[in-house]
């Protein structure tokens, strides 16, 4: 009977021991894998963050090229030139120096390694602010500046109000396209994120200026949209860009 308790805890030391080296080896090896996936992640997430900075300054210079070549000298005009290559939801121009402003935050995407199956995705973000200086007699002087994501929100915020006026915008017919109708249907809670100044008919071509609120009021854009085609069914098209002043 002693002998056979003896072989029962001497297996059962062995099991153990088992148990624990098999328990050391698995956490071994989660510690590696979080360590390898963290680096991974981390270097990723730095070429996208890389991607972007050279995006935006990318954007700069296309817009830079495109102001330089053309002999254009209405704000509106200009502000649909810097638009066009920025697709910066906020443009300003201020007078007394010349100079325009856009606002745009830029996201990138990048796969991320994950302990369980199928990974993951990550996101990095970064706020800009693109400035665009002309001085009488000398050429375009483009800017760059990171911000802080707070700059970015309200312009963030003002282009997906954008969207979603194009979709409301195209889903009209063009006999309802009053002031009053489309201001219903672009602000119909009331909650002051449109404000619809004029709506203007012409054959088949209905250009709506709106002013587009951010949360707050804190910051404004004006935007033309121009509706092509009847619409109300899904047909014809829709676009939108900002202007000035409306």
């Amino acid at each position: 009977m002693r002998r056979a308790n003896r072989l029962v805890t001497t297996g059962c030391l062995t099991t153990l021991i088992a148990l624990i080296v098999v328990l050391g080896v698995v956490v071994s090896w989660l510690w590696y894998r979080n360590w390898h996936d963290g680096n991974v992640n981390s270097e990723r997430r730095e070429q996208a963050l890389a991607a972007i900075l050279e995006q935006a300054h990318a954007r700069a210079g296309d817009t830079d090229r495109a102001l330089e070549t053309s002999d254009i000298t209405d704000v509106d005009a200009l502000t649909g030139v810097i638009w066009q290559h920025s697709k910066a939801p906020v443009i300003t121009y201020d007078a007394s120096h010349r100079e325009f402003t856009a606002t745009a935050a830029s996201s990138a995407h990048y796969d991320a390694k994950a302990i369980l199956p199928g990974g993951g995705s990550g996101q990095v973000t970064r706020c800009f602010v693109f400035t665009f200086t002309h001085r009488p007699g000398q050429a375009w002087k483009p800017r760059v500046s990171e911000r802080d994501d707070d700059v970015c929100r309200p312009s963030t915020q003002i282009g997906n109000r954008v969207r979603l006026a194009l979709t409301r915008i195209l889903s009209m017919y063009a006999e309802d396209m009053t002031r009053a109708r489309v201001q219903e249907t672009l602000d119909p809670t009331g909650r002051r994120s449109f404000e619809v100044k004029s709506v203007v008919r012409q054959s088949d071509t209905t250009t709506v200026t709106v002013v587009v609120w951010s949360s707050g009021a804190a910051v404004d854009q004006c935007y033309r949209f121009t509706r092509h085609a009847p619409g109300g069914d899904g047909q014809g098209s829709a676009t939108a860009v900002p202007v000035s002043s409306c």
